[in-house]
């Protein structure tokens, strides 16, 4: 999710990075929503451990960008929820959110694979062959 999420940036100290007149960045998911290409996901087997964590909150505020949940962010859930967490859970939520922001920071830069493997489909190749020609000419 987080690379899907991620503003892809051009390399600090390209020419297009100091370009002024680029169009505003746009996350992998909205491009891939302009581009009519529905993101292939990786299996989910623990579909409520996700839905916890996006309950809770993939990220918290911190400093001077996101940080990963804190303890006490878990601990006030699940005492508003009334749902108890036991400890390996509450230690998977904090690590997903770790790796959550670590992947996000990583997936800004433009040459970042996504972080799973799926089969290009037609549409996405479509996309690319025009890009292409676009650049091309």
């Amino acid at each position: 999710m987080a690379w899907l999420n991620a503003t892809p940036k051009p390399p600090p100290g390209s020419k297009r990075a100091a370009a002024k007149d680029q169009p505003p960045p746009v996350s992998r998911i909205d491009q891939m929503k302009r581009n009519k290409i529905v993101p292939q996901m990786p299996p989910n087997p623990a579909p409520h451990i996700i839905t916890r964590l996006v309950e809770i909150g993939l990220t918290e505020a911190a400093g001077m960008g996101a940080g990963p949940i804190s303890w006490q962010s878990i601990d006030a859930w699940c005492n508003r929820t009334a749902i108890d967490l036991s400890p390996w859970e509450a230690r998977l939520l904090r690590s997903l959110s770790v790796s959550y922001v670590a992947e996000g920071r990583k997936a800004e830069s433009e040459n970042c694979p996504a972080p799973w493997r799926h089969e290009v489909t037609d549409r996405e190749k479509e996309v690319e062959v025009q890009r292409l020609q676009m650049l091309l000419g």
